[in-house]
C-alpha cells in the first residue's frame, strides 16, 4: 500500500493532529508534504490558516 493511500484511513481530526505534531517535532519535510497534500485533497487545508 502506498503512503498516500494509507492516509485515507485517517480521520480528518487525526490527519490535522498528525500534521501539527509532525511540524512540532520537525519531522521530514517529505512526510509533512504528504500529510499536507492529503489535507488539500480533503479540502482541509483551506479550513486551517496555519497551513501554507
Amino acid at each position: 500500500m502506498q503512503r498516500q493511500e494509507a492516509m485515507r484511513y485517517l480521520s480528518d481530526d487525526l490527519l490535522v493532529e498528525t500534521y501539527n505534531k509532525a511540524r512540532d517535532l520537525k519531522l521530514s519535510e517529505d512526510f509533512i508534504l504528504l500529510i499536507h497534500e492529503e489535507m488539500k485533497r480533503r479540502s482541509l487545508a483551506d479550513k486551517h490558516p496555519f497551513m501554507s
